[in-house]
């Protein structure tokens, strides 16, 4: 058994090597920044994005306009389409696309927005659809009706 062990541990050990080392011994970059005036701006201490290992993670989006910097007060319908078109223009620029979108997470102030916010929420997402998580939160920044992140594929 400690042998079988051990082995696992040098095979473990042998092809994180391989994926943390390039050819010529320097280490690669791990994760990279994603930035684009097409989305809002960061306004704390994240990235709109990061792309690793084949993936964007892309960080909560609230419905922003990113010319103005303004808040898009509208319906729920109107704040998903902001937020999903910021989403859209975040992965574009991590060479990604809402169609490489694995996994999603919507955060909604109140659960009764849930059947308006998934019709629109069908409008950019086609099959097959992504894995989502829907929650209803005590409160969302600048007291928005939503929030998504997502995780794509690059």
């Amino acid at each position: 058994m400690k042998r079988r062990g051990a082995l696992f541990i040098l095979s473990f050990a042998a092809f994180f090597h391989l994926k943390l080392f390039s050819k010529n011994g320097r280490s690669e970059k791990m994760k990279e920044e994603v930035k684009t005036e097409k989305a809002p701006k960061a306004i704390g201490p994240y990235s709109q994005a990061i792309v690793a290992n084949g993936f964007v993670f892309a960080s909560g989006q609230i419905p922003i306009i990113p010319a103005s910097g303004e808040l898009n007060s509208g319906t729920i319908e109107e704040q998903t389409r902001q937020v999903l078109s910021n989403l859209g223009a975040i992965l574009e620029a991590a060479r990604s696309s809402l169609d490489k979108v694995v996994k999603t997470t919507v955060y909604l102030q109140d659960m009764n927005d849930f059947s308006r916010m998934n019709q629109v929420y069908s409008e950019f997402f086609k099959p097959p659809y992504p894995a989502r998580a829907t929650v209803q939160v005590g409160r969302l920044p600048r007291d928005v009706k939503i929030e998504i992140e997502v995780i794509g594929l690059v």
